[in-house]
């Protein structure tokens, strides 16, 4: 998000866009506007028009923008998904549906080579990863976050602010290879099979300075609920 940052209003935004020549897959040219009336399902309405209604004194609304800007092949991907899948199930949301919702608000991509890095996370074995390999996650993991609802609830950040993590390697752009991991889902796909991952434990990014702070199971839990 950082060379996005400054951006504020809905001029801002397009002149951005424009810039960066944004387009949805249907070929629409991406235009951040004012919410207007309009009956159709939101991600119909993006993918039949480019239009993404944007209020910009809305911190929800912003972020969603940014990562737009940010990651344009996976948002783009994303809503496609949607148009196609709601084509199908009409109103009624299915797995696949859930699971693209899940990772749009609540995404986080987690660059690392280490296997066993990527391990403990899998394992859940918070404070083995973030205490005893501090070091090592600070040199060889990297996270950013991809959903918009995500970032919005760091604005007051809490540690119970977990994210769906989508591991990639850190020698590709980040974006194709989430448009990537989006092309290549499998039939059956389920937002479950996205770890979940407390992403205020990583170090430096709270106030986790203590082993004593991955001890509360409330944000670091052992097992899935």
């Amino acid at each position: 998000m950082r060379p996005w940052l400054a951006l504020r209003s809905l001029e801002q935004l397009n002149r951005r866009a424009a810039e960066q020549d944004l387009r949805t897959e249907s070929g629409h040219r991406v235009q951040f506007a004012a919410p207007a009336p309009d009956r159709r399902p939101y991600e119909i309405q993006v993918f039949e028009t480019g239009r993404i209604a944007t209020r910009a004194d809305n911190p929800h609304d912003r972020f969603n923008a940014l990562v737009w800007l940010a990651f344009p092949r996976t948002k783009a991907r994303l809503n496609a998904l949607h148009a196609e899948q709601m084509a199908r199930e009409g109103a009624q949301r299915g797995p696949l549906r859930d699971l693209l919702t899940v990772f749009d608000e609540g995404g986080v991509l987690v660059a690392c080579a280490d296997e066993e890095l990527v391990s403990l996370v899998r394992e859940l074995r918070w404070r083995e990863l973030f205490w005893m390999q501090r070091e090592r996650v600070r040199a060889a993991m990297r996270l950013a976050v991809f959903g918009h609802a995500a970032l919005e609830k760091a604005l007051e950040p809490w540690p119970g602010i977990t994210c769906k993590a989508l591991f990639v390697s850190p020698h590709a752009p980040m974006d194709e290879q989430a448009f990537c991991w989006l092309e290549q889902l499998p039939p059956g796909a389920r937002a479950r099979d996205l770890a979940p991952l407390p992403v205020f434990g990583y170090p430096g990014w709270a106030d986790n300075e203590r082993a004593a702070f991955y001890d509360d199971e409330r944000y670091f839990r052992a097992t899935r609920a």
